[in-house]
């Protein structure tokens, strides 16, 4: 048994949580459960898999419910994680090896996030802390905790060969009550610590939940005006998002200032890709093909098919446009079996020439 325990928070997570802690069970972990307030069966479901079921009473905190439930570990790691999140892929001797040593330091699980761009379901990916010692690091932030050193240094980070999927489904309504929740959390927050590109950017995060493109952008802008670390994923992330909140607000003309921050973010393919976005958007076709090939020599994303389907599946689509036939099934034909480019192929073929 590895020297690890799973600490999770739990609140009417039935529909969840058996599969969750069912995908845990081959690993040995030792299992953390604290029930937040549960009134369906998330209690008893959690007993079949772990005797260290907890109760917590709910106090506006997610921090001090974490943290509460790291208390609980009999171990000194922990690995925190969510209900709605599903082991996909370990390595258990791969780590164990790698605790060796990162007593001080976070590691940080992939986790893999479903979502649907114009109409197709695709996977985002993300490296996220979740594995710790509990000597060394907490819990701070009232909501959308983050992971923070006891001394209050910037903790250093190492990867580890756990891959979780984010199943995240919830009901419209619920996603919107827990967004409305989320959103006078945060402002209270701001209001207390002032402001901050993590909490601009968890704002931003929530209004586009609630479909609020403007005063999602509106908040991230303020955030990446702040003085944050380029290389911080949630600094990214907000970064790309932003980007995005642009062009779905028409916004082409402020979407392109981006440009001044490509230094800083051009080693990913999904920032690479979003300005070649930009550039199509904008009637540029020379630069946008030129970023979308750019986007497909690079290896670092978190948006599945930006360095490749996706990015190839824009180019043919310019030059099917530019009425360059020939170069754009070359460029639909690199797409494999995305199937928006599987239909532009037979709607090509069927053409006459």
């Amino acid at each position: 048994m590895l020297p690890v325990s799973v600490c999770m928070i739990a609140k009417n997570e039935d529909n969840h949580i058996e599969e969750c802690l069912k995908r845990l069970r081959p690993c040995k972990f030792e299992i953390v459960v604290v029930d937040t307030g549960s009134v369906d069966r998330t209690v008893e479901i959690a007993r079949k898999y772990t005797d260290k079921v907890f109760h917590f009473a709910w106090c506006d905190d997610f921090s001090a419910a974490r943290n509460f439930s790291i208390q609980q570990a009999s171990n000194d790691w922990v690995l925190v994680i969510d209900c709605d999140e599903y082991l996909e892929n370990v390595n258990l001797a791969e780590l164990e090896d790698s605790l060796a040593g990162n007593d001080h330091a976070v590691g940080m699980i992939v986790r893999n996030n479903p979502y649907i761009i114009q109409g197709v379901r695709s996977i985002m990916s993300e490296r996220i802390g979740r594995l710790f010692h509990k000597h060394y690091c907490h819990y701070e932030g009232c909501i959308h905790e983050q992971v923070c050193t006891l001394d209050g240094r910037e903790p250093k980070s190492f990867q580890i060969p756990l891959t979780f999927y984010h199943e995240g489904y919830v009901t419209e309504s619920d996603k919107r009550m827990r967004a409305t929740r989320n959103l006078e959390m945060l402002l209270h927050d701001l209001e207390l610590k002032g402001p901050s590109p993590y909490i601009y950017f968890q704002l931003g995060q929530n209004y586009i939940s609630l479909n609020d493109l403007e005063k999602a952008s509106y908040y991230y802008q303020k955030g990446l005006e702040l003085d944050a670390d380029p290389k911080s994923a949630f600094v990214q992330s907000m970064t790309e998002t932003y980007g995005y909140c642009l062009l779905e607000l028409a916004k082409y003309d402020l979407a392109m200032k981006l440009r001044e921050k490509y230094e800083l973010f051009s080693h990913r393919a999904d920032f690479v890709y979003l300005m070649g976005m930009i550039y199509m958007k904008k009637g540029c076709y020379a630069k946008a093909i030129e970023e979308f090939r750019k986007a497909t020599t690079l290896s670092s994303c978190s948006r599945k098919g930006v360095n490749s389907y996706r990015a190839n599946y824009n180019i043919a689509s310019i030059y099917e446009n530019m009425g360059q036939s020939e170069e754009a099934i070359n460029y639909y034909r690199k797409c494999g079996d995305y199937e928006p480019a599987v239909r532009k192929l037979k709607e090509m073929k069927g053409k006459p020439s």
